[in-house]
C-alpha cells in the first residue's frame, strides 16, 4: 500500500541577517526562489500534500511555493521555536498522513533521495528519522548520539561532554515523523529552556521515553546548509552551479570554462551542444544538440535549435527563436523573433518582433524599429532576403522572399519579392565646399581658444 505523506515547509523567520527588504526563502539560486526548490524536491520525494509555515511576505511565499500538490499556507504569528512552527499546521497534521516530513524553506539544495530516504526508514519502522550530516568542522553544531544504530540523543555543542564533542555526526535539522504520533509528540513539547521555546529536537527524547524508535540518516553537508545571510547565499549558489554543470557534461554538454557558466533552475541543453566561457543562462532557455554558444552571450527565454551559432557577446532574450543552423553573431539582440532555417545576424544588429525567413541575410547595423512609443510592430522578411548594411525597418513592414534592401535605407513601406528597394536620400557632391567647411570650423576654433586666454 502506498504510504501519504505530507511536508511542513518552515518559511515563516524573518531573515534579518539577510537585511533585505523581502523575505529569505524568496532569495532566488539558480534564478528560482529558495522555497522553490525545496518544495520541488518535496514533489520528486512524492508528497500528497505541503502545508507552509509563512510570516513575512506570506502572499509571494505562497505563490513561490506553488506545487503540483495540493498547498496551504498557516501563519504563525510568534516565533516560538521549531516544534511551534510546525504546530501551526495543526489541521493538516491532524488529517492523519502516514508521514509527516519537516523541511526548512532555505535550505534549497535537500535532494529528492535523501528525503526517499527518510520516508523509507518510517515505512520500516522507524517513528522519528533525523537528517543528519558530517560537517568538516562541527563545532557548534548539536551531535547525533548513536547506539546500535538507534538515535539516542541530540547533544547541543554547549551541552556535550567532550567525548561527544568528538562526534562528527550532527544535526541537520530536517525531520520525518510517523504520522500517525505526529501530534502527539509536538503537544509533548515543552519550552523549559533559557529562550522558553518549543524545540522540534525534544521529540527525540520523547519518543524514545514513550518506546519509539529513532534512527539518524546521512545526508552530505551540502544539502543541509541553510541560508541566513548574503555570503551564505552566494556559496549555495556556487554549489548549486557547479552541481548543475557537472550534470550537463556528465549528460554531453561541453563547456571549456564551466566555472563560469551560469544557469538557471530550468536550462536544458542537448548533449553535443558547445558552451564556451562566459556564458549566461536565464530563465526559460533551451539549446539543442551542435548548438554553440559563443564567449559573453546572455540568454533569456530563448530556444536554439541545431546546429545554431550564437555570439560571441550575443543577446537572446525572451522570445528568441533561431531555428536550424540559424546565426546570431557578436553584439546583436533578438527578442520576441524567429530566425528561420540558416538565417544569419551576423553584426550590431537588433531584431526584435520580427519573423526572419529561412536564408536570408541581415546585415550590420540594422534595426527593426518595431516601437511607436505606444506599441510594438511586426516586421516579417521572406526567404532569401537580402538586407543591406544599416538598415532600418520600420515596423509593421514586410520585405518578400528573395528580395533586396540597399545598405543605408530606411524602408516604410512593404517590398514585394525578388524587388530591389532604395530608402535613402540621394547622394549629392559639392566641389569644394568640403575645404571651406574645413577653414570655417577651423576659424571658429582659434577663436574660442583666444577668448578662452
Amino acid at each position: 500500500m502506498t504510504r501519504s505523506c505530507l511536508a511542513v515547509v518552515l518559511a515563516a523567520g524573518d531573515g534579518t541577517r539577510m537585511k533585505s527588504s523581502k523575505s529569505k526563502v524568496l532569495h532566488p539560486v539558480g534564478n528560482l526562489p529558495m522555497i522553490a526548490h525545496v518544495v520541488g524536491a518535496a514533489q520528486a520525494a512524492a508528497v500528497d500534500a505541503l502545508a507552509v509555515v509563512v510570516g513575512r511576505d506570506s502572499d509571494a511565499v505562497a505563490e513561490a511555493a506553488n506545487s503540483a500538490v495540493p498547498v496551504s499556507t498557516h501563519m504563525q504569528k510568534e516565533r516560538l521555536g521549531t516544534a511551534h512552527a510546525v504546530l501551526a499546521a495543526r489541521d493538516d497534521i491532524a488529517k492523519g498522513y502516514d508521514d509527516l516530513l519537516v523541511l526548512f524553506g532555505d535550505t534549497p539544495l535537500v535532494s529528492p533521495q535523501t528525503l526517499k530516504q527518510a520516508r523509507a526508514s518510517l515505512a520500516d519502522g522507524a517513528d522519528v528519522v533525523v537528517i543528519g550530516f558530517r560537517p568538516d568542522n562541527p563545532h557548534g553544531y548539536g551531535r547525533l548520539i548513536e547506539e546500535h544504530g538507534e538515535l539516542l540523543a541530540i547533544r547541543e555543542h554547549r551541552d556535550a561532554s567532550e567525548e561527544e564533542r568528538k562526534i562528527t555526526f550532527c544535526n541537520g535539522g530536517m525531520m520525518a515523523v510517523s504520522g500517525r504520533l505526529a501530534l502527539e509528540l509536538l503537544d509533548a513539547v515543552e519550552n523549559d529552556n533559557a529562550k522558553g521555546e518549543y524545540y522540534l529536537t525534544d521529540i527525540v527524547g520523547i519518543a524514545r521515553s514513550r518506546g519509539g524508535r529513532v534512527i539518524a540518516i546521512e545526508a552530505s553537508a551540502e544539502e543541509v546548509l541553510g541560508v541566513d545571510t548574503r555570503v551564505g547565499l552566494a556559496r549555495v549558489e556556487a554549489l548549486w552551479q557547479a552541481a548543475k554543470r557537472h550534470d550537463l557534461m556528465t549528460a554531453g554538454v561541453s563547456m571549456t570554462a564551466p566555472e563560469t557558466v551560469f544557469l538557471s533552475h530550468d536550462t536544458l541543453i542537448e548533449a553535443d551542444a558547445m558552451i564556451e566561457p562566459n556564458v549566461v543562462f536565464g530563465p526559460g532557455v533551451t539549446i539543442a544538440s551542435g548548438a554553440i554558444i559563443k564567449s559573453f552571450s546572455h540568454l533569456e527565454g530563448a530556444t536554439v535549435a541545431k546546429g545554431c551559432t550564437v555570439g560571441p557577446f550575443a543577446r537572446l532574450r525572451p522570445g528568441a527563436d533561431l531555428q536550424d543552423k540559424a546565426k546570431v553573431g557578436n553584439f546583436c539582440e533578438v527578442k520576441n523573433a524567429v530566425l528561420g532555417t540558416g538565417a544569419k545576424v551576423n553584426h550590431l544588429t537588433y531584431v526584435g518582433d520580427a519573423d526572419i525567413g529561412a536564408g536570408s541575410n541581415i546585415g550590420a547595423g540594422t534595426v527593426t524599429c518595431n516601437y511607436d512609443g505606444f506599441n510594438k510592430h511586426r516586421t516579417i522578411i521572406g526567404e532569401g532576403a537580402f538586407i543591406g548594411s544599416n538598415s532600418s525597418l520600420v515596423a509593421p513592414v514586410e520585405i518578400g522572399s528573395q528580395a533586396y534592401v540597399a545598405s543605408g535605407s530606411v524602408i516604410t513601406g512593404n517590398v514585394e519579392g525578388d524587388s530591389l528597394a532604395f530608402g535613402r536620400a540621394q547622394q549629392v557632391n559639392k566641389q569644394g565646399l568640403g575645404r571651406k567647411l574645413r577653414e570655417r570650423l577651423q576659424a571658429d576654433k582659434q577663436r574660442r581658444q583666444k577668448d578662452e586666454t
